[in-house]
């Protein structure tokens, strides 16, 4: 399925002005609070409607403002997840499943609700009053309830935003099985690198009403253009690796790359064989030129320099190649030059393990 879509929106001051064009898997608009996501979202939904857009998905025009083309919500099949769910809380969990399956174009086969369930784990629930569940479970029944809808595109304005990270981190796996085992396309609201990192196919980064950069979770975050100098905590390279081992004591896994192995905070559930991606932060990466001993740091990999880039006055941007990934560190120029950095020397990057997030 192909999504193309473009608007022009004034609310107030803010004047959203942004478009992009996204396929199958999780495209995620990802930006600061004010950014314009959730605008974006609900002309999307039919939720809102623009000074100027189009949306074409499959060849449907669902709106063109400059023809006079405006489908109704109802007609456009996006299911919408919200970010506190917005269970019915008069109705068990499900009879809040199957109200999702009455705006389904035909009745919803008992193989698929029940294929719902158990892929979001909530075949103990089902009997259970809304008030009765964590936060966690209201938002994978609202999001089953979207899915009963037989919807041809998911729609997710922050869904995790409002739970705590151990919430978080139970709903999280849920939401990598729905992109990996389902085949629809997604559009996921989110403020979270971590969340982006670990879910999207792509990204669109928005700032101030408008597309900044938009591409892979590596391009965005490792682009060099992608942050202002004031935006830099979240710059970094997005690796992807498998979890080789699992320590359940003190909540790490180790991760296969490439050529090396890092070790990683357990942020939210994670099994051996397991693909995970890896976000580090250029801000948390130092550079040796000779392996440093006595650190509390993990993780210290080699490899060699890949590119040296000025990075404002007095700041340069190193690219350590190690096997077939690459890390990125941010250091001084004046670091630069007291290291004798060049092209492909040999070097140590050197990571803070609680900057890993996988």
């Amino acid at each position: 399925m192909t999504l193309v879509f473009e608007t022009r929106q004034v609310l107030g001051r803010f004047t959203l002005n942004a478009g992009f064009a996204s396929d199958n898997g999780v495209t995620a608009l990802f930006g600061r609070s004010g950014s314009g996501k959730t605008s974006l979202l609900r002309v999307i939904a039919g939720l809102s409607r623009p000074d100027e857009g189009r949306l074409v998905v499959d060849g449907e025009v669902l709106l063109d403002t400059r023809e006079r083309i405006f489908v109704p919500k109802n007609r456009r099949r996006f299911g919408y997840v919200f970010q506190d769910g917005r269970l019915f809380p008069h109705l068990s969990v499900r009879r809040n499943l199957n109200y999702g399956s009455w705006f389904a174009q035909k009745a919803t086969p008992r193989s698929n609700f029940d294929r719902v369930v158990d892929l979001l784990g909530i075949e103990a629930l089902l009997d259970c009053r809304p008030e009765t569940l964590s936060g966690g479970e209201k938002q994978r029944v609202a999001i089953g309830r979207a899915l009963l809808s037989s919807p041809r595109m998911l729609l997710m304005d922050e869904p995790l935003a409002a739970l705590d990270d151990e919430r978080k981190a139970e709903i999280l796996p849920y939401l990598e099985r729905l992109r990996d085992e389902v085949a629809m396309p997604i559009v996921y609201v989110s403020h979270s690198v971590a969340e982006v990192v670990r879910l999207a196919d792509r990204v669109v980064m928005l700032k101030d009403g408008q597309v900044h950069a938009a591409g892979t979770p590596d391009d965005v975050f490792g682009g060099s253009s992608s942050f202002s100098s004031g935006e830099r905590r979240d710059a970094g390279a997005v690796l992807t690796g498998i979890a080789e081992t699992i320590d359940f004591r003190h909540r790490m896994a180790t991760i296969r790359l490439s050529k090396a192995s890092i070790v990683v905070p357990m942020a939210a559930a994670i099994t051996e064989g397991h693909t995970v991606r890896v976000h580090i932060p250029e801000r948390d990466v130092m550079v040796a030129t000779q392996r440093p001993e006595g650190l509390s740091a993990q993780n210290i990999l080699e490899g060699v320099i890949a590119a040296i880039e000025p990075d404002g006055e007095s700041m340069v941007r190193i690219r350590i190649r190690i096997g077939g990934d690459v890390v990125l560190a941010r250091i001084t120029a004046v670091s630069a030059e007291r290291l004798a950095l060049a092209l492909e020397k040999p070097v140590f990057a050197v990571i803070k393990t609680a900057a890993l997030e996988g």
